[in-house]
């Protein structure tokens, strides 16, 4: 089998991908999620162990769930209340202006 110069690039380029994409995945994921240590020390670790890092990162300190149910980004916040209407909003205040409007007449 020849070897190819190319390859090594390869797998730099690979190893890059996964310690980028271990580094984001501990930033983005909430303080109280992070298990068995601080975030901040996982995020440490990541930096200073590209790979054994990134690894620990994946087995020990990942939120629990599959990565289908958690996403790569946070959950969306729950959604504000819904705002009151305005009185033009509200057919009954309408029907209501409507009938007071007929009785002046």
């Amino acid at each position: 089998m020849a070897y190819s110069s190319g390859m090594p690039l390869l797998v730099g380029l690979a190893l890059l991908a996964f310690w980028l994409y271990c580094l984001f995945d501990a930033i983005t994921t909430p303080d109280e999620e992070a298990r068995n240590l601080p975030k901040l020390l996982w995020v440490v670790i990541i930096l200073l162990l590209p790979l054994a890092g990134g690894l620990f990162w994946l087995l020990l300190g990942r939120p629990n769930g599959s990565p289908a149910q958690r996403g790569p980004f946070p959950p969306p916040r729950p959604s504000r209340p819904e705002a009151p209407k305005g009185p033009d909003d509200d057919p009954d205040f309408l029907r209501d202006l409507d009938r007071r409007l007929r009785d002046e007449e």
